[in-house]
């Protein structure tokens, strides 16, 4: 980790590149900018210093991330050095855990890529009864 200074400003972007929520800094920049993720429950912009005590609602796909800064850091490490970064609620977890036990207990979708084949239609026929 990086110790904090005064003079040293963490972006918002950076920092949640750099606790690996997102895998380049342009897709952080990109969901701060559409407001998927608030820090202290405002909308904010990618250049908004972060620091440490904030909370920030994270939202990716279907999972939400309740999380609090504990440290702040520009330069993206290993795993386990991300980790100390953040704070995740207890209540955030066991949101994101009913939300996958859903999703496995769900049958998986049937998409198909335009109109189906003269073949997959006999196979849709034959299944459909």
């Amino acid at each position: 980790m990086i110790e904090v200074t005064d003079c040293e400003k963490f972006r918002i972007d950076k920092w949640l590149f750099a606790a690996r929520f997102f895998k380049t800094r342009a897709l952080a920049a990109e969901a701060v900018e559409r407001g998927r993720v608030l820090v202290n429950g405002v909308r904010v912009k990618p250049a908004r210093t972060v620091v440490v005590g904030n909370r920030l609602i994270i939202r990716m796909d279907q999972c939400q991330y309740e999380i609090e800064v504990l440290a702040l850091s520009n330069r993206r490490g290993p795993y386990a050095e991300a980790q100390k970064l953040y704070q995740e609620t207890d209540a955030s977890r066991q949101l994101r855990a009913a939300i996958m036990e859903k999703a496995k207990a769900e049958p998986p979708q049937f998409y198909t890529k335009g109109r189906p084949t003269k073949r997959d239609r006999r196979e849709l026929d034959r299944f459909k009864g």
